[in-house]
């Protein structure tokens, strides 16, 4: 299985935004919940947000009003579009296919106070 690709990541102040994507290849895409999980230093990787094939959504309490999950088929790509970032966001953020075990090699995201 092809291990998905995550971008966006960087260093942004508080109350800033930023954009992430995941490609996926279409074997672990099509038809699959995709969910973005983060693991900050010294914690254990946690779910941020999921979205269905047919675009149902859900997040973490910590992020609920802040960030939106949203996915586009046609490119078989999954986004994390985040706002209002605190220092507390700050990990690295995976995203992963309920279809397969594989994880890609993250991006980091940096809040600063």
């Amino acid at each position: 299985q092809v291990q998905p690709v995550e971008s966006g990541g960087g260093l942004v102040q508080a109350g800033g935004s930023l954009r992430l994507s995941c490609a996926a290849s279409r074997s672990i895409f099509d038809g699959n919940t995709m969910g973005w999980y983060r693991q900050a230093p010294g914690k254990q990787r946690e779910l941020v947000a999921q979205v269905s094939s047919g675009g149902s959504t859900n997040y973490a309490d910590s992020v609920k009003g802040r960030f939106t999950i949203s996915r586009d088929n046609a490119k078989s790509i999954v986004y994390l579009q985040m706002n209002s970032l605190k220092p507390e966001d700050t990990a690295v953020y995976y995203c992963k296919s309920g279809g397969s075990a594989v994880w890609g090699q993250g991006t980091q995201v940096t809040v600063s106070s």
